[in-house]
Order: structure tokens, then sequence, then C-alpha cells
């Protein structure tokens, strides 16, 4: 019952994603399904931590990555947070837990370079899908919104006369972020195109596939995977990289970090900052360029 109490809580009070929500129900009945195997226990409410112990171990030697790894236990921990909230333990086992280490995660932003040739050199065709295709990438390097935000824009977000678009963003927190100029006369040319489709299925919907029906995450994936990769041997082209792109050169023309924060629609600044470590290579590369002492 706990667990289902627990899923109920990251659903309605803590506004998660049905994504979110269903990995961290995956990770507990994992372990679950582990500790009835091993220990004969169905019931991990009162679980001590040599118990978690043993299924990192499992984990591990399974070969899963540590980061993999981290986020189960994340989980876990997140339940136990939540039994101490309710009363039901007064201890949670996982309070002095350490997370395993892992390698730091970089992520290359597409050069300045690369995106303008995607977006004024490759032919994307005058048809529905290829406005379209076209619309989705500038959004996406123009806004820095995340693929999920993308996918459940409706027309009425858009504000063509003060040129803005209203996203509504993680834990259904809603955000007003400023248009480019140069993509208006792109969206006209989208509804236009939009307008011609036979039918609409998802009216409300802005960006929509040739069907009429809203787009979905695969599509997303394989039109920047299809036009990101006749402009670059990058091997990582996904939504992710272009929101990472979008915030790398904001700070590297000297963005100031909190507002990159507020368009990103970060709930923290630290969370903002793994975007730094590219903008502190180009100040290095301007210093280095710029400082007399250099030159000797």
């Amino acid at each position: 019952m706990s667990v289902e109490a627990f899923v109920s809580y990251l659903s309605l009070e803590k506004n998660y994603s049905r994504h979110t929500v269903n990995a961290y129900h995956k990770d507990i009945l994992e372990f679950i399904s582990f500790t009835t195997a091993e220990y004969d226990k169905a019931q991990i409410d009162a679980i001590p931590y040599t118990i978690i112990r043993s299924w990192i171990v499992e984990l591990v030697n399974k070969g899963i990555s540590n980061r993999t790894v981290n986020r189960k236990i994340a989980s876990l921990k997140a339940y136990y947070k939540f039994l101490q909230k309710i009363g039901a333990i007064s201890k949670n086992p996982l309070a002095k837990h350490k997370a395993l280490k892992t390698k730091k995660k970089i992520e290359v932003p597409f050069s300045e370079l690369e995106m303008e040739k995607i977006l004024k050199q490759i032919p994307f065709g005058d048809d529905f899908e290829g406005v379209r295709d076209k619309l989705l990438i500038e959004l996406l390097y123009s806004t820095g919104i995340r693929r999920a935000e993308l996918i459940n824009l409706k027309k009425s977000d858009i504000n063509s006369s003060k040129t803005t678009l209203k996203v509504l963003g993680k834990r259904n927190k809603e955000r007003i972020l400023p248009l480019l100029p140069t993509i208006l006369p792109l969206l006209n040319t989208y509804i236009e195109e939009r307008s011609k489709l036979e039918i609409v299925i998802d009216s409300d919907s802005l960006l929509l596939t040739k069907s009429g029906y809203k787009i979905y995450e695969t599509l997303v994936y394989r039109v920047i995977n299809k036009y990101l990769s006749m402009v670059s041997p990058k091997v990582k082209k996904s939504p992710h990289i272009l929101r990472h792109t979008f915030a790398t050169h904001l700070l590297n023309k000297g963005a100031d970090l909190n507002a990159v924060k507020e368009l990103l629609g970060h709930s923290s600044l630290a969370s903002t900052q793994v975007y730094t470590h590219n903008s502190i290579a180009e100040l290095k590369k301007v210093y280095a360029n710029a400082h007399p002492r250099n030159k000797e």
C-alpha cells in the first residue's frame, strides 16, 4: 500500500511527469523483487541498510553503470523519505549512504558555425514536413526548451504581437520566453502549411505530424539526427544537446548565469552551472589571445 501511496504522492503532490513517476516506481518494484527472492521479504519498509547494500553489489556485478545504480538508489531514498514524512518509519536506512563515484559526463554542444549551416544552408523543403522540421529545430535552439516542452506546445502559447512563448515546464511550472523576431516568418509559413492538412486530430497542439496528430519523442529525435548529421560528425545528436548548445552559446556571449537559469526553467543555479565548462574554455581562449603577458 505504501508504494502506491508514494507513487500518488509523486504524481499529485510533487507534480512529477509520468515518465519520472514510472521510473521511480519501476526501481522500487525491482528492489522489492530482489528482497523477496534473496531474503523472502516482500515488505521493504523496515529493510536494513545491509540488504540495500547487497542489492547495490548485485547491480554492480551485473555490469550496470554507477550512474544507473545511483539513480535507482535515489528512487529508493526518496521512497524512504516519504515514509518518514508520513510517519511510517522513524529512520531512513539510506540517510548516510554515499553515491557511487561516476565519470563526469561531458556533452559537447554544436558550434555556432554548425548551427549557422543547419539553419541557413541545409535545404529543408517547402512542404509541410520541411517547414515543420526547420521550425522544430529553430525553436529548440533559439529558446532552449526541453523535448517534452516542445512536444506539448499549443498554438495559444505563441504571442506574436509580444514575440513571446509560454512554456509549461517540469512540475507544471509556467515560464514566458522571448522569441527571436526572425522566427515569426517561419512560424507564419508553418501555420499556413498546417492549415492545408486534410485532417487535424490534435488541433490545439502547435507541432503536428502530417497525419494531424501531436508530434512525439521518436519523431523529434529522428528530425534532429537527420539534419544535424548533415553538418556535424558529433556522435550525440539529441534535443538535450540543442538545449545544451543554446545555454553554452548564450554564456559564451556574456549572458548572465541567472538569466540563463530562468530561460532554461531550472529550479537551482547548480543545474545551470553544468553548462559553464564550455564557456570557461571560450573565456580561456579570449584571455590567451588578448592578455599582453601571453605575447611574451
